[in-house]
């Protein structure tokens, strides 16, 4: 979709895309209309007809050995998908409806903290998006009436004039009384130095350990009850340490890549419910988390955020540009906290793609890949018994996953050398092991989109080959989204030498996979 021209056009459209979201989710089979339903039907006939009309060459021969290959990593990586979905399945129907029930009790008894307090950054954002943002905020604070302080990370007049006219317009009744609003200019350029300079003001404020604490982005727009859902958790498990919640994502770009964030979001849903049955999440997403005071009135929390770096042999000691939620993350596993996912709050994401969004796709992927490189490294060295067991191999998971992701379509290629007709009966079977693993996630999706299969396939191979990329180019970092931040690309001549070395890594890795994989269907001789 193109990006409305004027402010006014922009909330207009907003507010219709709003709208579609406050409706009850429909769930089940009243998902699908008939259109669709037919839809899938011809999808699996055509499939069907092509698994009996084109020759089978998985049980040849001289090819039965990579149809073996094939077939151990389908079962692996396909029983640890439904193992999540089974397990996603037990929180939703088992555990999650308990902890729903004793949060409602504590609030509707009329627990609140003693204090909240919301920390966001923000940066030349557009004025429609933070005036929503700020307006479902403070509505909040007053329905619930909860005693807030709003600090707002800033690089400039720009955002604050727009903030501070609008909470003067439309909230001073409830402006130095109910809540108060306080600007942090950042003197030092990064998100994370923002974060750092409004957690520092928190203590200042006089934060108590039984407070609670938002991390919030300029750009993360409440669902209608947020507050109500999230806090009262905190009321009846003292254990609990951190939260993070839903999201939807409304975009503003192309339309593929709208059906491509639906289903990745999707796919978190998923991932998030089965993660917080062992009581940890994988990331405190950015976009909202929660947290104990008492976890940012320590001065190793703060400068997690602040200074979090990585010593690696090859690029020496770099900090983290992006990726704060991966240190907050990661921090709250070094003290063992228990950690978990609010499935019915839900905090809608605006993305606005003004550039090419293929181009969009794979920078999200190098800064998300690169900030779970980073961390994962050292997660995984905490060990099971800190990290816990399950949620430890699921990070050891994702550095197999980019591997063995890359050894399908690799071998499909190579096999199609040895018989042109392997190749085409692997994409048979990639369409139709996609269109079963999608009929699993429209669970998780409000609307069902046919052509997920399709983009499910293109994000786990291009996911996979950029995290083969960044594993070997850790400190290079782009963020458009913060003034368009880089790091990692220096031009003098050790940072040459740095690039060259990891470039030289990345090929010899690369060629060697692929060598391996020749070797082992016998494409080429074996020198040994």
């Amino acid at each position: 979709m193109s990006f409305p021209e004027t402010e006014y056009g922009f909330d207009k459209d907003l507010t219709v895309r709003l709208r579609a979201f406050s409706k009850p989710e429909v769930k089940g089979f009243r998902k699908w209309s008939l259109l669709q339903l037919f839809t899938l039907g011809c999808m699996i006939l055509v499939i069907a007809w092509l698994l009996t009309g084109v020759s089978n060459r998985f049980f040849q021969p001289d090819l039965m050995h990579i149809t073996i290959a094939l077939g151990t990593l389908g079962i692996w990586r396909f029983g640890w998908w439904f193992n999540h979905a089974v397990r996603a399945e037990i929180y939703q129907k088992s555990k999650w409806p308990a902890m729903r029930a004793r949060a409602s009790q504590l609030w509707e008894s009329g627990w609140r903290p003693p204090h909240l307090h919301i920390q966001m950054t923000t940066y030349f954002e557009e004025p429609a998006i933070t005036k929503r943002v700020i307006g479902s905020i403070l509505a909040q604070i007053k329905r619930e009436g909860i005693p807030t302080t709003l600090y707002i990370g800033t690089g400039s007049v720009y955002d604050e004039m727009i903030i501070r006219e609008f909470v003067e317009t439309h909230a001073a009744d409830i402006s130095g009384d109910l809540a108060q609003l306080v600007f942090v200019r950042q003197n030092q350029p990064g998100k994370r130095m923002a974060i750092g300079l409004i957690l520092r003001a928190i203590n200042r404020a006089g934060a108590q350990p039984d407070d609670l604490v938002i991390f919030m982005d300029g750009d993360a727009l409440y669902g209608t009850d947020v507050l109500e859902k999230t806090m009262p958790m905190f009321g009846v498990d003292p254990d609990l340490q951190a939260l993070t919640t839903n999201e939807e994502v409304i975009c503003y770009g192309p339309a593929w890549i709208q059906s491509w964030l639906n289903m990745r979001f999707a796919q978190r849903r998923l991932a998030m419910q089965s993660h917080a049955l062992s009581d940890k999440v994988l990331t405190l997403t950015g976009r909202m988390s929660m947290f104990r005071a008492k976890h940012i009135m320590s001065e190793r929390f703060i400068r997690t955020i602040e200074a979090d770096h990585l010593n690696h042999w090859l690029w020496g000691r770099f900090r983290f540009l992006s990726g704060d939620d991966k240190s907050t993350w990661y921090y709250m596993l070094t003290c063992g906290a228990k950690m978990t996912y609010v499935p019915d709050a839900t905090v809608y994401t605006i993305e606005v793609i003004k550039e090419n969004g293929f181009e969009r796709m794979v920078q999200n992927f190098r800064r998300w890949s690169g900030n779970m490189l980073r961390n994962g490294r050292r997660a995984i060295a905490l060990g099971p018994r800190q990290v816990n067991p399950f949620i430890w191999w699921c990070i050891v998971d994702q550095r197999i996953a980019m591997w063995t992701m890359l050894v399908s379509p690799i071998l499909a290629i190579l096999g199609s050398f040895i018989d042109p007709v392997y190749f085409w009966s692997c994409l048979i079977w990639v369409i139709a092991s996609r269109i079963l693993l999608c009929l699993f996630l429209f669970r998780y999706s409000r609307t069902i989109d046919l052509s997920w299969p399709f983009i499910l396939y293109i994000n786990q191979v291009t996911n996979a080959a950029v995290k083969v990329y960044m594993i070997f180019h850790l400190s290079k970092q782009n963020w458009s989204n913060r003034g368009n931040q880089s790091t990692g690309h220096g031009i003098s001549l050790k940072a040459s030498l740095q690039n060259g070395m990891a470039k030289f890594q990345l090929l010899t890795t690369a060629c060697g996979f692929v060598l391996g994989l020749a070797i082992y269907i016998g494409l080429v001789p074996s020198p040994f």
